[in-house]
């Protein structure tokens, strides 16, 4: 790592004596140079929804032989037709890759994040590694849409089975699937999301997780029960078809109001802090929507969910789902979990960190290997984000306010940006034709990319030292560190604070980068590494200065998360917040981001919003909103006995792989089955119990 560093910071000095002559020089576009051809990726195969999945009632039901016989016989639960809803959620056999499945099995994640609990509506992280994707099911879905046909791209239908628009496009009735489940055998209403919506989205003293709030949904937006299997939604803007994907994954994925509800403050003696904390790792058996539940937590150690025996998914032979009867995450890295995948004892893995790709694909061309490996599109991207908020946001001291003041001002984010060796970056982390250089904005190769409506600044050391000095910052004390202005801190050493995840070696490694570039023009970066369970709450807190982050979603598709593109609303953008006073203070160039995404959310005409994307394209890369730093392409590592993947399903798209490849279709032919699942035979007990399965 330090020779690494070594090296980038040695070739960006080499940089500063080539450039020395351009002291003056302004920052000017240049061309922005291809990516590199990359044959290993994949394509999907183009398909409707409708070739996808429909709801409809089956003449008959079925379900592992062993469940019948240990719990439906004993009368420990009702028949699987009564368990299931009047119409349940049908997958198609002919856009299953490999047919009908077998039940059996169990597929093994390596994880390195750490459950803080079971509550996602409070903000509570389950580990990721694909946890809370199996556990909770959203009012739309999106992981599959990587392979919809691009003129009939939509959301989903999921837990709300389809929807109506008012005549004027302001209100949208939403049908929910009726005669669903939860996990403990309790009804899924409309009840469930209202109280979603209503006590932990909108309750500003709570912070549902991956949601900026009821602004996510547009300002404005009201939500309000029909009947146990239909609520309505009221919009300011007219068909804002838009937010249909903000109900997906992280957006609007309920939660058991009949088990949160006596937990909330509103109906209860607790705290939010309480509230926060009813429902932690240990507690089992908790209820869900999903296909999978949690009967086993040890610290450090494992989670295990077992099969939800009122999952509400059927194949079309009415085998009802998943097929997998088992899942594990094993509590470790995330560097061990490719390590584990690529050597069969973990079955799965988005390979993700660019440093382990190229002893990955050797071993994966093993023919003895047990894994195979696919990579997809370039959809990784990391950039450098700067805290825009001049407004108090984070309560920042003078020193950070001071900072802030600094990447408000155009010329200094200009510095920034010239002082990037993007290249080279890229090149740290991994040889090969696998990172682009990225100067930030929409991805390349994605649907609404236009390279001609992208500003790339090349990087020029002497341009980003002038752009500095434009800025009013030189280095008044001989120490190579420029100083601000007098009477501006104090004009004491710009020093930075730099946010980055912990637990990505990736992220680590981007930050060293950084930290090299900016001593090259004199600034001083100061790395503030944060574990994972705690990054989303220190982003929301507001209380950092730049961080490096793993780009959104929004940038891939446009269509999910849309909000998100700029400062939309108070809460809406990861980069600049609203104040104490409630108002966010807009630059000129954000005020115009924020009216041409606006104007996208607004309208339906295809040829329209490719135009806007062009000039949001165009102000997000000219204005440097962020500082694109490297992109790269993801791989799915996923071991060979596992059928029913999908061709060329990417790792992060519209969703995490664990949710494209559909995991309650996934199966493991007879013939391959290992016998590995540690609760056999057993179903998921009473919720808060604590004592795991339930067996005969």
């Amino acid at each position: 790592m330090i020779s690494r560093k070594l090296a980038l910071t040695g070739a960006l000095m080499l940089g500063v004596s080539l450039c020395a002559s351009q002291a003056f020089a302004q920052a000017t576009p240049a061309p922005l140079p291809d990516p590199p051809k990359f044959d290993a990726q994949q394509a999907p195969n183009f398909v409707s929804i409708s070739d996808i999945m429909e709801y409809k009632a089956l003449a008959e039901y079925h379900e592992p032989q062993w469940v019948t016989d240990q719990f439906v016989k004993t009368g420990k639960l009702p028949a699987v037709k009564d368990r299931l809803p009047t119409e349940p959620l049908v997958f198609k056999t002919a856009n299953e890759p490999d047919g009908t499945g077998v039940y059996g099995d169990v597929m093994r994640h390596v994880i390195g994040g750490r459950p803080q609990g079971w509550n996602y509506a409070a903000g509570q992280v389950q580990g990721w590694g694909g946890i809370d994707i199996g556990m909770f099911e959203c009012l739309t879905r999106t992981g599959p849409l990587f392979e919809v046909k691009a003129d009939e791209l939509e959301p989903m239908p999921n837990l709300a089975k389809s929807w109506d628009w008012s005549a004027d496009g302001h209100e949208l009735t939403m049908h929910l699937i009726a005669g669903a489940k939860w996990s403990d055998g309790e009804p899924f209403t409309a009840d469930d999301v209202m109280f979603y919506w209503e006590d932990n989205i909108s309750d500003p003293n709570v912070k549902p997780l991956n949601s900026a709030g009821p602004d996510s949904f547009g300002v404005g937006t009201t939500l309000k029960k029909i009947d146990d299997n239909t609520v309505l939604w009221t919009f300011k803007d007219a068909f804002p078809k838009q937010y249909l994907y903000t109900m997906a994954y992280g957006g609007f994925c309920p939660l058991p109001a009949h088990l949160l509800k006596p937990q909330h403050p509103k109906y209860s003696s607790n705290t939010y802090e309480q509230y926060t904390n009813a429902f932690p790792p240990e507690f089992l058996n908790f209820p869900v929507m999903g296909a999978w539940v949690p009967v086993e937590y040890r610290a450090d150690d494992i989670v295990v969910m077992r099969r939800n025996a009122y999952y509400w998914k059927v194949d079309e032979a009415g085998n009802q789902l998943p097929y997998l009867d088992e899942m594990e995450y094993k509590l470790s890295t995330w560097a061990d979990r490719d390590v584990q995948a690529v050597a069969g004892t973990g079955d799965f893995s988005n390979l993700e960190q660019a440093e382990s790709y190229v002893e990955a694909l050797k071993r994966s061309a093993d023919p003895a290997a047990p894994a195979r490996l696919a990579f997809g599109a370039r959809t990784i991207g990391y950039s450098l984000y700067p805290n825009l908020s001049g407004n108090g946001w984070g309560e920042p001291d003078a020193r950070s306010q001071a900072v802030r003041e600094l990447n408000r001002n155009t010329d200094f984010r200009l510095a920034l940006t010239s002082a990037i060796d993007r290249q080279h970056l890229g090149d740290s982390l991994v040889k090969g034709p696998f990172t682009a250089i990225y100067p930030g904005g929409l991805y390349a190769g994605t649907a609404y990319y236009d390279k001609a409506s992208t500003v790339y600044y090349p990087f020029d050391v002497g341009v980003a030292k002038a752009a500095l000095e434009k800025a009013g910052l030189k280095d008044t004390d001989g120490n190579g560190i420029v100083n601000f202005p007098a009477g501006t801190a104090d004009g004491q050493d710009v020093s930075v604070t730099l946010l980055a995840n912990a637990d990505y070696q990736t992220d680590k490694n981007l930050a060293e980068g950084v930290v090299a570039s900016m001593e090259a023009i004199g600034i001083r970066v100061i790395v503030d590494l944060v574990s994972g369970a705690n990054m989303t709450a220190t982003q929301n807190s507001g209380k950092w200065d730049w961080q490096i982050f793993r780009n959104g979603s929004e940038l891939i598709s446009v269509v999910q998360n849309t909000a998100s593109l700029a400062p939309t609303g108070p809460q809406t953008s990861p980069l600049h917040r609203a104040g104490a006073d409630g108002t966010v203070d807009l630059l000129p160039w954000e005020q115009q981001m924020v009216d041409v995404v606006n104007k996208f959310i607004a309208t339906s005409d295809a040829a329209q919003r490719v135009e806007l994307m062009k000039q949001y394209q165009k102000l997000y890369t000219e204005n440097v909103n962020a500082i694109g730093l490297t992109q790269y392409p993801g791989a799915l590592i996923i071991n060979k006995r596992f059928a029913n993947i999908p061709a060329g399903a990417p790792i992060f798209m519209f969703n995490w792989a664990e949710d494209n490849i559909i995991r309650e279709r996934v199966f493991v032919p007879t013939d391959k089955q290992q016998n590995l699942e540690l609760h056999a035979k057993t179903l998921p007990g009473a919720p808060g119990l604590g004592n795991g399965p339930m067996s005969d």
